[in-house]
């Protein structure tokens, strides 16, 4: 893009967890979605991952936000401000300072008309002057190099921080879709209120996010065994401190429940579908991407249970993030994208 472009363009994949900037065809900025504000004066002290090393460490002077809850904005002024932030991120070489922005933004398939404006509000008060939106399950799609406008059905299952959205595509369009506020967060839950129940010990949000990636497993039996993962915390009787060693197993037991509701999400997805696209999906198997299609054992638990392979996404955590900067390359060949 010439220094004489009058229009930057971005596409931004908005997720509960983290936020992902793509600008001229490049993952300029891969941050957590958290923005520190001061208290005293409401402005912002950081964003993404400074603010996230903020998180429970502030006292009464900072507090860290997460501005989006189950895949919704619930902050609108903290969403503002943290899509302004992370705009800031973007390299020089890649930034050029013009008011007019052009952005492709990421949303739930399954998004009121009300979150939707939500999303555009903030969008355009962060300096988006040309907002499109595209649904996560489509934009995932063309992230994994699947065709979205043949007659052939294929059928996404994107597991984020928020929500998992499973949608059957065709022909350019979503046919049939779930969305279920059970994802990446609820697994996190689940590690916290096993470690305070099992192991009496105190532990946050960040923490379990650590011990999911080190020993995060949807089998209590692996082919290849993880290693057990060191947890140091307070005990939540005497505050004394413990060490704990975690392994893969107990923590399979654990998410197990909300495994099973994305695994029956799953199923109510599928007796929707209609008859031939059906028989696409079964031929073609169903693809997963999102950060907890990296959970170990989760394609092989799905694939047993429910007799369809299942195909993980290259790079899952940034399939969505790829096909929303395709989508901006293609705006006005793509009908389904959302003015």
């Amino acid at each position: 893009m010439g220094l004489f472009s009058f229009k930057q363009e971005i596409a931004i994949d908005l997720g509960t967890a983290n936020t992902i900037i793509i600008c001229n065809d490049q993952v300029v900025v891969d941050e957590p979605s958290v923005v520190a504000i001061s208290v005293s004066n409401n402005q912002m002290v950081a964003v993404g991952r400074k603010a996230q090393q903020m998180i429970g460490k502030g006292g009464t002077i900072i507090r860290t936000v997460r501005p989006l809850q189950d895949g919704v904005i619930a902050d609108f002024y903290a969403c503002e401000m943290m899509i302004r932030g992370m705009i800031k991120m973007i390299p020089e070489q890649s930034r050029i300072f013009t008011p007019s922005i052009k952005m492709v933004v990421c949303i739930p398939s399954g998004s009121t008309e009300v979150e939707i404006r939500a999303v555009r509000d903030s969008s355009e008060h962060a300096g988006g002057r040309d907002v499109y939106m595209i649904y996560e399950p489509m934009a995932a799609a063309i992230g994994m190099g699947i065709d979205v406008e043949s007659p052939e059905g294929c059928m996404i299952v994107d597991i984020g921080g928020g929500t998992t959205e499973i949608a059957v595509i065709s022909l350019g369009g979503i046919v049939s879709n779930k969305s279920i506020k059970i994802a990446g967060d609820d697994f996190n839950a689940d590690i916290v209120e096993y470690m305070g129940r099992m192991h009496n010990m105190r532990i946050d949000e960040p923490t379990a996010e650590r011990i999911k990636l080190a020993v995060g497993s949807a089998l209590p039996e692996l082919d290849d065994p993880l290693d057990d993962y060191e947890v140091i915390g307070p005990n939540k009787v005497t505050a004394l401190p413990m060490k704990v060693p975690v392994s893969y197993q107990e923590i399979a037991h654990c998410m197990d429940k909300s495994i099973a509701k994305v695994e029956n999400a799953v199923l109510q997805a599928l007796e929707s579908t209609p008859p031939e696209l059906y028989a696409d999906i079964v031929k073609r198997g169903i693809f997963l991407a999102g950060g907890g299609a990296l959970l170990h054992g989760l394609a092989k638990r799905l694939s047993d249970k429910i007799t369809i392979p299942f195909h993980v996404a290259e790079d899952p955590l940034r399939a969505v993030a790829r096909g929303t900067g395709i989508a901006l390359k293609n705006c006005q060949n793509f009908g389904f994208l959302i003015r």
